[in-house]
């Protein structure tokens, strides 16, 4: 077993020193955007975290093995899209953003709303034939099927025609859709405590590092096309224009716990006084953190704690959690940073 090595400049709490006063923020950014304080985090793992299901894991490794057994016998074959490289990371280092690239996001936009649609006109078919057949005085199955009928064959079979063929190409011509974005959008680096945003402009890329505890989370609220508040997390430097909005990651939602723990999430990833997140997709790397295994020895964890949890029980452990992170007191604990920043 190799272990991952801090550099000096990682995250923790215990090494923060006075920093100087941010940049003023706009008048809009203000209204807008409610700072979030730092530290005095619970353990707590967003839903979208909550992810691969025990399953999926005991999946994997079998595959992971299997392979393996096949390399060692010399007839392994390549699967046909694993020499991409889609840049995107998720271990005990580094958590790498890279969204799939249009082509990609289309297919599966496809499939999703031609889903969706085909669903909401046939319940809406249903609801229209009930409605004009009520106000029928005779002939109530022939007014309804024509009524129904009117919904379903304009609206309902378009969608199901576009569900098909969307997850006609997702599922067996993956050399149509499959392909990489142009690169990175972000990376949160747990081993350096640095924060990378990468800007893209005719093909060249540029990276904007900065360290993590120079960044503040913020819950930006915009209201959706009906009016109603979606909330969002970002990290925004403190002394430039860089930041990051997680909305390709966490979708806007109308309340605030989700990216509050999104944002608890944040700050145990990248304190190396604190374990990993125990979420399932960092199972598999607790081995290589150090700071996770002198954790894991101290308290006894079992090692296959998520890959070994039965279905039922990961139902239930998941439940449980949407209700610490539905009580979750982000806005009214103290804030660390208040400490070494004077505009807190």
């Amino acid at each position: 077993m190799t272990l991952s090595s801090y550099a000096t400049t990682a995250y923790s709490p215990a090494n923060l020193k006075r920093q100087p006063s941010g940049r003023p923020r706009s008048g809009l950014k203000r209204l807008t955007g409610q700072r979030l304080p730092w530290g005095n985090t619970q353990e707590v793992v967003p839903d979208i975290f909550m992810t691969p299901t025990p399953e999926s894991l005991r999946f994997w490794e079998k595959a992971a093995k299997e392979k393996a057994e096949q390399q060692a016998k010399g007839v392994y074959k390549p699967a046909p899209m694993e020499h991409i490289d889609f840049h995107d990371r998720c271990d005990h280092e580094h958590y790498r953003h890279a969204p799939w690239a249009a082509r990609a996001q289309f297919w599966i936009y496809m499939a999703t709303f031609g889903k969706g649609g085909f669903f909401i006109f046939l319940f809406l078919g249903i609801v229209v034939g009930l409605l004009v057949t009520s106000m029928a005085t005779a002939d109530y199955l022939d007014i309804f099927v024509d009524a129904f009928g009117s919904m379903f064959f304009a609206f309902a079979i378009p969608c199901l025609a576009v569900w098909a063929i969307g997850s006609l190409v997702l599922h067996k011509l993956p050399r149509l859709w499959v392909k990489p974005g142009k690169g990175p959008k972000w990376e949160l680096n747990r081993r350096t405590g640095m924060v990378t945003v990468f800007k893209y402009r005719r093909g060249e890329a540029t990276e904007h590092r900065f360290p993590f505890h120079e960044f503040d989370a913020y819950i930006n609220t915009a209201t959706d096309r009906q009016g109603l508040p979606m909330n969002i997390l970002s990290l925004e430097h403190r002394y430039s224009d860089i930041s990051i909005r997680f909305g390709d990651l966490q979708p806007p939602g109308p309340t605030v716990s989700q990216p509050f723990a999104l944002w608890d999430f944040i700050q145990n990833y990248m304190d190396i006084s604190h374990p990993l997140p125990d979420a399932p997709l960092f199972e598999e790397h607790r081995h290589n953190d150090p700071t996770t295994v002198a954790h894991d020895k101290a308290t006894g964890r079992n090692p296959r704690y998520w890959i070994d949890m039965s279905d039922e029980t990961f139902k239930q452990v998941r439940h449980e959690m949407l209700g610490r992170v539905d009580r979750i007191n982000t806005q009214t604990r103290p804030n660390l940073m208040a400490q070494f920043v004077e505009h807190y």
